[in-house]
């Protein structure tokens, strides 16, 4: 993984009283079986702090599993700890919106829904959905570091 802004001098320490925003995405330059970059925008309420951009890619893989490898990351890197903090996490997916709250059922990438539900577990999370490709400023941040992590892990 690339951290490519810190936070508190590497400081890592999550006690915002406010909801924190997240923002993910996946890309796959061929789908499937392709190289794939994820990359997830951590936005702390507080905005004297830095934004966070993670980052990283795989060899072979499908743009479903980057976008949700995405919103894992992002819960991995909050930390397993319950929390008071509330997070809204900011999607182009609708297949990882609606798999995620149950309204559809999980048939695909069961290996990551499962490290989805340990990592999201006593964690207060709302997702919304926000159309790729249509000028928010964090979703196309997070979709050109994704393509830039696909582009290269296809040069490796």
């Amino acid at each position: 993984m690339k951290l490519l802004f810190d936070l508190l001098n590497n400081n890592y320490i999550f006690n915002f009283l406010n909801m924190i925003e997240i923002y993910t995405d996946g890309s796959c330059l061929k789908n499937p079986d392709g190289p794939g970059g994820w990359a997830f925008c951590y936005i702390p309420k507080n905005k004297e702090e830095k934004v966070i951009i993670v980052r990283d890619g795989e060899k072979s893989t499908t743009n479903n599993r980057m976008e949700l490898t995405a919103i894992i990351e992002a819960l991995r890197f909050i930390g397993e700890e319950k929390d008071k903090n509330e997070y809204k996490i900011y999607t182009d997916s609708q297949l990882c919106i609606n798999c995620a709250t149950g309204v559809w059922k999980r048939n695909k990438n069961l290996d990551l829904w499962k490290l989805y539900d340990q990592y999201s577990k006593g964690k207060k999370i709302e997702f919304e959905w926000v159309k790729g490709h249509n000028g928010n400023k964090y979703n196309e941040l997070v979709d050109q570091e994704a393509y830039k992590e696909a582009k290269k892990v296809e040069k490796i």
